[in-house]
């Protein structure tokens, strides 16, 4: 009896041990990821070419892990509004951002102090596209090329405008570009986003603006705007009849600006890997051609090149910021 008793009593002091360290059932959940909905954070307004790209990824990204991507716009301030959200977010990957180049790379140069820091808050998963950027004017009578935009901006130095998606945004950072490599002098005309930019230099309300390809190729085509040169170093297969810069007699004035998908710093490698892969994915043929006719260029990298393209870039962007005599706002 005794024995027996004791027999009873070694199996159970053997059994709780592997019980304690047996996995729950919600244990074993958390190890899928994702298993709830992703938000996915555009620091920018609805329709521009960053929530374009965010909105397609999301599709196929649901598609292939079984959960919606749900794009949620924090738009204003140049990214300062939505851009915190992601950095103060769980490191868990339900939390990400799509967002320009600009946002981590040139509002460094541009703001005396940020409410997130651009280097130490977050992980690069892939970049996405690149987009060849477009001067495009309203009046092409008094425009009819960059030789005559040029001209009319060295007559009357700070009149003539041109309109942005915000400071230090990729339209931005062309006109400095523009301003610092012909001696122009422009008066910039910041919105809160490419949509609302686009929409005042349809209105004429702006004299011209430097426009990431996929917010001006409709315009163009439908002849409401006046498209004077592409600043990439080939000619774009979506305006095949648009001349390059190069083309046009200003061989040093190419700027493409790039979009990324990144995480809270911290992140999971695993998660960052996992949502790399689906990204690689999801940037297939049918996607490429998509993109290709609103003028973007499928990019896909590792997170590796992604974080060199962001500390090569802060550096380019701070010397061209310095250059056109910008002090941080």
């Amino acid at each position: 009896m005794h024995t027996h008793r004791h027999s009873r009593f070694f199996l159970w002091a053997l059994f709780v041990p592997l019980v304690a360290l047996a996995p729950s059932g919600g244990a074993l959940a958390q190890t899928k990821y994702p298993d709830h909905p992703v938000k996915v954070i555009v620091a920018l307004p609805a329709g521009g070419s960053v929530d374009m790209i965010a909105r397609s990824l999301g599709q196929k990204l649901n598609a292939s892990l079984g959960q919606p991507f749900i794009v949620d716009n924090r738009a204003g301030a140049s990214g300062q509004i939505g851009m915190p959200v992601v950095a103060k977010a769980p490191a868990d990957g339900y939390t990400l951002t799509v967002s320009p180049a600009s946002f981590l790379t040139t509002n460094k140069s541009i703001f005396k102090t940020l409410p997130y820091d651009p280097e130490a808050d977050f992980a690069p998963v892939s970049r996405l596209v690149n987009q060849p950027m477009v001067l495009v004017v309203k009046d092409k009578a008094k425009y009819p090329t960059v030789a005559a935009l040029l001209a009319a901006a060295k007559a009357a130095p700070g009149r003539l405008t041109y309109a942005s998606s915000g400071d230090g945004s990729p339209q931005h950072l062309a006109g400095l570009m523009f301003e610092t490599r012909t001696k122009a002098k422009l008066l910039h005309v910041p919105y809160k986003g490419g949509a609302p930019a686009v929409n005042d230099t349809l209105a004429g309300s702006v004299d011209a603006m430097f426009a990431v390809m996929p917010e001006a190729i409709p315009h163009v085509q439908a002849g409401k705007l006046h498209a004077l040169a592409v600043m990439s170093p080939q000619r774009s297969p979506a305006l095949p009849n648009v001349p390059t810069m190069a083309e046009s007699g200003f061989a040093d004035l190419s700027l493409s600006a790039w979009i990324g998908l990144f995480a809270p710093v911290k992140t999971p490698r695993q998660i960052i890997d996992q949502l790399n892969r689906a990204v690689q994915a999801a940037l297939d043929a049918e996607m490429k051609a998509k993109l290709a006719e609103n003028g973007m260029e499928v990019s896909a990298s590792t997170p590796e090149e992604l974080q060199q393209m962001v500390a090569r870039d802060l550096k380019l962007h701070a010397e061209l910021v310095k250059a056109a005599g910008l002090v941080p706002q």
